[in-house]
Parts: C-alpha cells; structure tokens; sequence
C-alpha cells in the first residue's frame, strides 16, 4: 500500500493561527501520521473554525481528525462525514488547545485523492 503525502503551512497574524494541511491520500484512502501531518509549532487558543475541501473524485464520506499530543480529537467529531467535492466549515462545538503540536489525520477518502484542511486558532 503506497503512502499518502502531506504538507503543512503555519501561519500567525495578531492573535489568529492559520494551519492549511494540503494533502493526497495514499492507496488505501488515508492520511495519517505521513510527511508533515503533524504541526513544527505548538499551539494555543480556543479552536475559531475548520474548513475541509474535498477533491472532485473523493469518495462520498470522508473524515478528519485533528488530535493534540494527548490523542484528543480537538475539533470534537466536527470532521466526521465530509462530502466529496463540498467545502465544508464548522464553527461551533470545537476545542481549545493548550501548547501542543497538532496532528492530522484523514480517512475515507478513496485512493490518491487531493484535498486540503484549514484550521484557524484564535
């Protein structure tokens, strides 16, 4: 089974993080623990927002998971059951985060197929 790849890119204006997660799913659908899956800074804050794009191709479900350094899923199920090709936000119900790196991962989303995550701290 061939890996998936991943980059991440960190950004901080004012008080806002920005974490973009751009990935492609590997032979079995899933992005997990792969290239940069998990974050080069710690962070901390109340999570503000998460932003899932799907690839035109993905499989009809897919989901994501952002865990801290304790495996706690801090966006709280809110990743679960992305749409294939569907922007997706969610704002309300997330966690906060308490000077950790951050790590994701993604399942379900069909073979070799691209996507990206946003995440935005304040």
């Amino acid at each position: 089974m061939a890996a998936g790849t991943n980059t991440c890119v960190e950004e901080t204006s004012g008080s806002l993080k920005k974490i973009k997660w751009s990935f492609t799913a590997g032979t079995g659908g899933d992005v997990d623990s792969i290239g940069s899956a998990q974050t080069s800074n710690a962070f901390s804050g109340l999570v503000q927002g998460l932003i899932t794009v799907g690839g035109a191709s993905m499989s009809a479900s897919w989901s994501v998971t952002v865990k801290d350094q304790s495996s706690i899923d801090i966006l709280m199920g809110q990743g679960a059951s992305r749409n294939a090709a569907t922007e997706y936000t969610a704002r309300a119900s997330l966690a906060g985060v308490a000077n950790d790196k951050l790590t994701l991962g993604i399942t379900g989303t069909g073979v070799s197929h691209p996507g990206e995550v946003y995440l935005l701290i304040r």
